[in-house]
């Protein structure tokens, strides 16, 4: 089994998340995607992976996501567009198993595709 994370360790739900895992005995790929972020193409199969609206892998606090003028209704395909080019906008921490993806809010939820 791989499991990824897309992990910012300078958040707490990240760092809460990757303990879990590793306390569940798995060591995953990670990710760190501010570094090394995802194309339009993997958020848009991530999400599909997910199983929720776009939106709800958007960090809708952030300062950008207002400056872009973007909000709720926001077509997915510009919100897409709009976390590739700046990946502070995803939400974080996701994990990935195969072809199932979580949020990790709370990080126990992960455990849900385990």
């Amino acid at each position: 089994m791989t499991v990824t994370i897309w992990h910012n360790p300078r958040c707490s739900k990240s760092r809460d998340t990757l303990a879990l895992l590793r306390a569940e005995g798995i060591e995953p790929e990670i990710r760190l995607y501010l570094k090394d972020p995802p194309d339009a193409h993997e958020i848009r199969m991530v999400s599909a992976w997910l199983a929720h609206p776009v939106i709800d892998m958007v960090r809708e606090g952030e300062t950008v996501f207002r400056e872009l003028g973007l909000s709720r209704s926001s077509d997915d395909e510009l919100l897409i567009a709009a976390m590739a080019d700046r990946p502070i906008l995803i939400e974080r921490p996701i994990v990935i198993e195969g072809e199932k993806a979580v949020i990790g809010r709370p990080p126990r939820r992960v455990l849900d595709i385990l």
